[in-house]
């Protein structure tokens, strides 16, 4: 038995690892992979409900496929801890998140088990439908390709395109559908609710049950158990036609729903779906959180709840005697229910983060006029563009990231239609731990080139509810706001909003040396050195754009008619932002100054804190002062 082995997960570093032990061994390495999980969060804070909810199911796949050469390829990555433990990773999962340690989402450069690099939702079916295809290409016949979808993920787009494919195709693909009922927040939906009934449904589940009788005696059938278990299959689709005509309708074999935490069952259940050609779909029950009470009971909070003691489940938090400035997002959602009480015509918009971007604020306060569409970005656009149609005043919260998934709904279905949505893009710039597939690195530059867009950044929380309030006035068009993920500077925050003329900055500081021109947030790194730069004779201008399109040109030929030596700050990709086009501007008009541009380089950055980002990308206090000396 388990308990008389010692603790197993220290004898597994590989997959075949864990091929040498039991099947009841499985749940004894289970508990204490949950166990070290749940260890090494406490202390390294990191996405914690979703993946202790997949430990068995983790657990089952790599002990019966066999990995890298099968490919897992997980969706929605954060729910990947337990894999990258049981791959190679478990001795350095402690810098889990970590400047210059692993990442927190799969990714094909760290290790070969990582089939596809994930973070953004909804992808993995088609990953694995391309991978399956090629395989099919090569020849490989005994290759297995598995996608792991859920906390929210099929409510994306993407994951019914790759599954409609997937059907014609008849590649040897399986999705396992993790089915928690969440996301970040609750799943939303009429599909969402479909599952629910599939899961409830007696009769369904009594079916079902046969059909796993069944498949457990696979081998007794001999060659004929194919068209027995077909026979099986088509007798409930003529019975539950309702139920199962969702993914059989389309080409896929349907099994489950079974217990996503009976890691024994699962087993052999994947050992024997091996056996079954083509497309398959596993729908697995599991609960997010699982084994740890206060993530089971509280799983919103729990999503990434940062260090907590691993005993109570109290919370850790820094405490400060002074009063610190309000996070941006508790600004943007309180200012919008602010706004909302003075406006019938305002409503707000997510797309499946009504936590994370704070409109849950107006979701609890005025639910008929805030909706979460789920983990939908390009329908998020349009769904606001049709109320803008109609006279409406959407505020569609999306992270900047996320943004990049509805771009096309952008040009084509609001700015080309001149409509008054207005995109409020969280976690612009380097947003630190989650790394390159959560960086808002390329807002500014993918919508300067938009006709009819407004780009706003803020510099801090006052001017965050002034931009809000300009946004929502009549006639504004498409209008952009992006800030940053994390804390403000100011603390007295509420004062009375004002509206901002649309392509105007502001004077920060007068100087004579050196003009500084910065965009949103990074604005205070510059006011941060300007009295220490004073104090060594050197005198800079600095002028907050507030707005890189239409961009302030009376400030830009002051700018150049004054000074020959030019900085541009801003929290995004240098390629394309504020200094691309302060540089246009220069050229345009037949200027001539050196410019320096500070941001995010032309690359791809890894993840660590906001502030070692920032050194490293050469645009923090330091970096900016250790450049205007050098100029």
């Amino acid at each position: 038995m388990a308990e008389d082995i010692g603790k197993l997960l220290d004898k597994i570093i590989y997959p075949s690892d864990l091929k040498k032990l039991s099947e009841f061994d499985l749940i004894q390495i289970s508990k204490e992979l949950r166990e070290f999980i749940i260890d090494a969060v406490s202390t390294n804070p990191g996405h914690f409900g979703a993946s202790l909810g997949v430990v068995e199911l983790t657990v089952a796949l790599h002990y019966v496929f066999n990995t890298p050469y099968d490919k897992i390829v997980w969706d929605v990555g954060h729910q990947a801890y337990a894999h990258k433990i049981l791959t190679g990773r478990k001795n350095v999962f402690h810098t889990n998140r970590k400047y210059k340690g692993i990442s927190g989402f799969p990714k094909r450069t760290e290790s070969e088990y990582d089939a596809f690099g994930v973070g953004h939702s909804s992808t993995s079916i088609s990953a694995a439908l391309g991978i399956a295809a090629a395989s099919s290409l090569k020849n490989e016949k005994d290759r297995h390709v598995i996608s792991v979808i859920g906390d929210g993920a099929l409510t994306g787009g993407e994951a019914f395109e790759g599954l409609n494919n997937a059907g014609i195709l008849n590649t040897n693909i399986l999705v396992v559908l993790n089915d928690n009922n969440m996301a970040i927040d609750p799943n939303v939906g009429g599909f969402n609710e479909y599952l629910i009934d599939i899961s409830t449904s007696r009769m369904y589940n009594k079916f079902k049950g046969e059909v796993w009788n069944v498949l457990g005696k696979l081998k007794k059938f001999g060659p004929n158990a194919q068209g027995f278990i077909q026979k099986i299959d088509n007798g409930i689709k003529a019975i539950l036609l309702k139920q199962s005509n969702m993914f059989e309708s389309i080409g896929f074999r349907y099994f489950g729903p079974v217990d996503g935490h009976d890691v024994v069952h699962l087993a052999k259940i994947l050992n024997d779906l091996k056996d079954i050609p083509g497309p398959k779909l596993l729908h697995c029950i599991t609960t997010k959180g699982k084994g740890f009470k206060p993530a089971e009971l509280h799983q919103t909070e729990w999503h990434a709840p940062g260090l907590f003691n691993k005993k109570t489940g109290e919370k850790i938090k820094i405490k400060s005697d002074k009063p610190t400035p309000p996070r941006y997002q508790d600004v943007f959602g309180n200012t919008i229910v602010e706004l909302a009480e003075k406006n019938q015509k305002i409503v707000g918009i997510t797309p499946a983060m009504p936590t994370g971007s704070s409109l849950n604020i107006m979701m609890r306060k005025m639910p008929d006029r805030a909706f979460d569409v789920g983990i939908a970005e390009q329908h998020a656009v349009t769904f606001s563009a049709g109320l803008a149609t109609q006279g409406l005043i959407p505020f569609c919260n999306i992270y900047s990231t996320f943004m990049q998934r509805g771009y096309d709904q952008v040009i084509h279905d609001v700015a080309l239609q001149k409509l008054n949505v207005v995109f409020c893009l969280d976690r612009g710039g380097l947003v630190g731990d989650d790394g390159a597939t959560h960086h808002g690195a390329f807002d500014l530059a993918y919508m300067r080139c938009i006709p009819n867009m407004t780009i706003a950044a803020p510099m801090n929380e006052i001017e965050l509810r002034n931009m809000m309030f300009t946004a929502q006035q009549d006639n504004m068009g498409p209008f952009v706001i992006r800030y940053p993920r994390g804390k403000g500077v100011i603390v007295d925050w509420q004062k009375p909003m004002k509206a901002i003329t649309p392509g105007t900055g502001r004077l920060i500081n007068q100087g004579n040396d050196i003009a500084v021109l910065t965009i949103g947030n990074v604005g205070n790194f510059v006011v941060d050195i300007t009295k220490k730069l004073a104090k060594e004779n050197i005198n800079i201008t600095h002028y907050d754009m507030r707005f890189v399109k239409p961009i302030d040109k009376n400030i830009l030929h002051e700018v150049f008619k004054n000074y020959k030596k030019i900085i541009t700050v801003e929290d995004g990709t240098i390629v394309g932002g504020l200094g691309t086009a302060v540089i246009e501007f220069m050229n345009e008009n037949n200027y001539a100054s050196k410019i320096i541009k500070l941001g995010i380089p032309d690359k791809f950055v890894d993840h660590g804190s906001q502030k070692e980002l920032y050194k490293e990308c050469a645009y923090d206090a330091e970096s900016i002062y250790n450049t205007i000396k050098n100029l």
